[in-house]
């Protein structure tokens, strides 16, 4: 029993350690060979879309606000002298109300400059007994009539071509939706855009009020429809890649378009139902989706997700 104890169970610890001390040298500084395959084992493909019949909706709703229409001058109609003022700055006026009494010397005649419709008078520039010519700026009316602006991006602009006249105004808190007329899409010098149209006479509105503006520009049914992301182009025509499906390169075909809400368009000519084309066009990323979370705070945080 001695002997096993001095001479056996010390021999047989140190073999032990001795071969798992050789296993993990082999398995650190000489792993096993894997073999490696010459051809991939998957691919990525660009995804393709059928082309399908179905329903295109053009709207747009917009957040505009309600503004009071341009003031403009009131201007002498003779050459003369201002005999009265009849109004103080910052006074409403209604329409045919009298502002001004101008005499005429040569032939002597007196008339009235009266307002030409419902406003406030302001930056009133004659005095009683001061000589004008005619033209001159007697004094500024700002209308008592209002209208919407809507800002758009110049991006839309195709969007509203053939827009309608009229438009349906929502103001939050205020009376029943109401159509503004004689909507009209402004390009400013500095290349801002914008949607403006007229609120009626019978409505009660205020400057400053905040509004939502729709707008139905058109709709087709029972269209061929492919997504806006495989078209190259957009306004009247287009071009798509047309995929045969044989793992060949697609071809490139100039189609003819329609209505398009922003998402999906309608194909007028150059495809036919059940084709297969590129769902994006070459050379431009797939669209990357947002993911926002609860910050637990009452806020939130948001990263880019992964575009499959």
């Amino acid at each position: 029993m001695v002997v096993w104890r001095r001479w056996v169970f010390p021999i047989l610890l140190v073999v032990a350690f001795g071969l798992i001390a050789a296993s993990l040298t082999k398995i650190a500084f000489f792993p096993d060979a894997q073999p490696v395959s010459a051809e991939p084992v998957a691919g990525i493909a660009d995804p393709v879309v059928t082309v399908e019949r179905g329903e295109v909706v053009n709207a747009l709703s917009l957040s505009g606000t309600i503004a009071r229409d341009e003031a403009f001058d009131v201007k002498s109609e003779i050459d003369g002298t201002v005999t009265a003022v009849h109004v103080g700055d910052g006074q409403s006026v209604e329409a045919g109300q009298v502002l001004f009494t101008v005499k005429q010397a040569d032939p002597v005649r007196t008339i009235d400059i009266a307002a030409p419709e419902a406003g406030a008078v302001s930056e009133i520039a004659v005095v009683r007994g001061q000589a004008v010519s005619v033209g001159v700026a007697l004094a500024s009316l700002s209308p008592a009539r209002h209208h919407v602006l809507s800002a758009v991006e110049p991006v839309q602009l195709y969007r509203l071509l053939g827009a309608p006249s009229e438009a349906s105004v929502t103001i939050p808190g205020g009376p029943a939706p109401f159509a503004c007329t004689g909507l009209d899409v402004q390009v400013a010098e500095d290349g801002t855009t914008s949607v403006r149209c007229a609120v009626p006479g019978d409505q009660t509105v205020f400057a400053g009020l905040p509004v939502t503006l729709d707008l139905t520009i058109g709709t087709v049914s029972d269209a061929l429809v492919v997504p806006t992301t495989a078209v190259k182009g957009g306004a009247g025509s287009g071009v798509v890649w047309v995929d045969a499906g044989d793992g060949g390169d697609p071809e490139e075909r100039t189609i003819s378009l329609g209505v398009s809400d922003g998402t999906t368009v309608e194909v007028v000519d150059g495809l036919a139902e059940g084709e297969m084309i590129r769902q994006f066009v070459p050379g431009v990323a797939a669209p990357v989706e947002e993911v926002c979370y609860d910050d637990g705070a009452g806020g939130e945080y948001c990263e880019t997700g992964m575009s499959w």
